[in-house]
């Protein structure tokens, strides 16, 4: 009823407005080269429907980290104090200034306030307009696109668009323009598409800079200690980083895996894995939270669409146990999949528990016009897990800097609220996937000179991790190196993100004492987020995948791993009525000895060796492995 009435009395100011004092356009986000393997092949079509979605300028974005460092810095007087969802929802919710100066522009421009929609937090402006209305809005042209390896078309407009003087101020971003990761409708105006098959979606075979790789079946599984060096067990991992724990309080704990449809565990590979590993789980699952209809497919098989799942889920659940219940966060239907702004939309729910609103993004449009999930997009409908791990990623390249600073913003809401977020840092060392390196202009290409860093790993306000290996012919017991078998740990600085304080004193000493010896148009050496965070083992696991045991690879296993361990670090403080750990990144760079300081091994890419694992902090293998002793005793001397 509030927002109804918020309409009529914008239609009602709008009316007595009447055309608003004109303002040169200016230009408002830029896209200096396509992801690679697109190319435009014809004009959009003028009548093709566009849900045309204007996102609001948030006020206090500009604090956001000093608001999630007094929450989460260990000398903070308000550690531990994590805030509510209406209290981040009031926070961030944009201005009415900002509301009535969108509403003004496009009614102005012709789009009656009856076609107009604000979102019932008020975080989006929507619109559902044609390609000849957008172009006229925007100042743009939208062209079909096609990707050369798949063939599916996608609707972008050309390079950049604009807005008025005065409107820019109170946008973030418009979609559907320049980001190739958003979903929306075109397939009844001749847009090809494969069946099952999303745009540039997380959850598609190969998708992205962190998939798991396999080397193939295992005859003999090596269930010794002494074999850590060739395959790596639940057990191994426990040797490794000294991981001898109980749950207590597994009613109070949490920890969550998102996997995206397509992607899927297969049941019997769960029991396949646990009566060689951990024999009273067998029969167990994952307690499943179907997000915008995901579920757990069964239709294709096959390591690229189950290797993924059966890795994370058989490892975090082995090493947190029988007794603590892992949540798995399958997101996105069987037709047209889903993205990260998917996932959030149903964590967060600032966005939709708050004077019942939402936050709805354009990256899967439910219900389903594809023929896909028939209910309504899932928007806060989902507790978050006080940990959750995430395996998939993209280039940062292959999204605007607006599009990802909106979404680490989100991480950051979740951190405000208590939530550990960790993400695969990368397979490709410092390219991106499948090689892709970047040429001046941050155009995408093989060949390129310059580093590509990985995204969400770039964002400040998540735990990027990345990868080790027990050397071959090493014992457990002997010092870790980076990953240099079949992936190379993702590690660098970001081209979009500043460098947070929290890290700032690692990363200077490390360009300080090891200064890296490329020429400094090929990694971003202005000040920048460096990532990983941590790291983990990311060699020779042990997977049953599709009913056989296979040899897997990937920062794809260091991430869930990670997790596992500190969810067990929450279930402690828990037992002792202490709160989560939430955002760990401010405590975890002030910790000393808490890891295991990796200094050998490089993470190769681009035509170089990459950076190297030294003393200390790198660009590599971040902070180390965890040495959960040491952990466990630095989160429970905090409030």
């Amino acid at each position: 009823m509030l927002l109804t009435r918020l309409s009529i009395v914008l239609a009602l100011t709008i009316s007595a407005w009447g055309s608003p004092s004109l303002s040169p356009h200016v230009r408002h986000e830029t896209r200096r080269s396509l992801p690679h393997g697109w190319v435009p092949i014809r004009r959009a079509p003028s009548d093709t429907v566009l849900p045309l979605r204007i996102g609001l300028v948030q006020p206090n974005l500009a604090d956001i980290e000093s608001l999630l460092l007094d929450v989460s810095h260990p000398e903070s007087p308000n550690y531990g104090n994590h805030w509510s969802p209406a209290k981040v929802a009031q926070t961030f919710r944009p201005s009415k200034e900002s509301i009535d100066t969108v509403y003004e522009w496009l009614t102005s421009e012709g789009i009656s306030a009856s076609r107009i929609k604000l979102s019932n937090a008020g975080s989006w402006v929507e619109a559902n307009t044609t390609v000849a209305e957008a172009e006229d809005l925007l100042r743009t042209e939208y062209h079909v696109y096609s990707h050369a390896s798949s063939g599916v078309e996608h609707i972008a407009c050309n390079m950049g668009y604009h807005l008025p003087e005065h409107v820019t101020k109170h946008v973030e971003l418009v979609t559907p323009t320049l980001h190739f990761d958003v979903k929306h409708r075109g397939s009844e105006n001749g847009l090809k598409r494969r069946s099952n098959s999303p745009v540039a979606k997380p959850g598609q075979p190969g998708f992205g800079p962190v998939s798991p790789k396999t080397t193939g079946s295992i005859k003999t599984i090596l269930n010794e200690l002494e074999n850590c060096n060739e395959q790596i067990t639940p057990d191994c991992i426990r040797a490794l980083y000294k991981f001898v724990y109980v749950p207590v309080a597994t009613k109070k704990n949490s920890i969550g895996i998102v996997e995206y449809t397509p992607q899927a565990y297969v049941p019997s590979d769960l029991d396949m894995f646990f009566t060689n590993f951990s024999s009273s789980q067998v029969g167990q699952r994952p307690t499943l939270v179907g997000i915008d209809g995901g579920v757990v497919q069964a239709i294709e098989e096959g390591f690229d669409l189950n290797g993924e799942s059966d890795l994370d889920l058989q490892y975090s659940m082995a090493l947190v146990g029988k007794s603590q219940p892992v949540t798995l966060y399958q997101t996105g239907d069987e037709i047209e999949g889903a993205s990260f702004n998917n996932l959030l939309d149903a964590l967060d729910g600032s966005f939709c528990t708050f004077e019942g609103g939402d936050d709805p993004t354009e990256d899967g449009i439910y219900p389903d016009p594809f023929g896909g999930f028939e209910g309504a997009a899932d928007c806060g409908t989902v507790k978050p897990a006080f940990v959750i791990s995430t395996s998939y990623s993209y280039n940062e390249a292959d999204l605007t800097p607006s599009y990802t600073a909106r979404q680490c913003a989100e991480y950051a809401k979740l951190g405000l609220m208590g939530v550990t977020i960790l993400y695969s840092s990368g397979d490709n060392g410092v390219a991106g996937n499948s090689g892709e390196c970047l040429f001046t202009g941050q155009e995408q290409g093989f060949g390129a000179p310059n580093f590509n860093p990985t995204f969400p790993a770039t964002c400040p306000f998540i735990t990027s991790v990345g990868a080790t290996q027990v050397n071959p012919g090493a014992k457990v017991t002997d010092p870790e190196s980076a990953c240099e078998q079949v992936i190379f740990s993702g590690g660098g600085f970001s081209n979009y993100f500043a460098i947070p304080s929290y890290q700032k004193e690692a990363v200077n000493s490390f360009l300080t004492k090891f200064p890296p010896s490329y020429p400094k148009t090929m990694w971003n050496s202005t000040g920048s987020r460096a990532f990983p965070d941590i790291s983990a083992n990311g060699a020779n696991y042990v997977v049953a995948v599709d009913g056989e045991f296979e040899l897997v690879f990937g920062t794809s296993a260091s991430s869930p791993v990670s997790a596992s361990i500190l969810s067990a670090v929450n279930d402690a403080r828990l037992a002792l009525g202490k709160k989560p750990i939430g955002f760990i990144n401010p405590a975890i760079y002030s910790f000393k000895g808490a890891f295991n300081d990796i200094k050998n091994g490089t993470n190769e890419g681009c035509g170089t060796q990459g950076f190297s694992a030294v003393e200390g902090w790198d660009p590599v293998t971040g902070l180390g492995t965890p040495n959960f002793p040491l952990l466990l005793a630095e989160f429970l001397l905090l409030p």
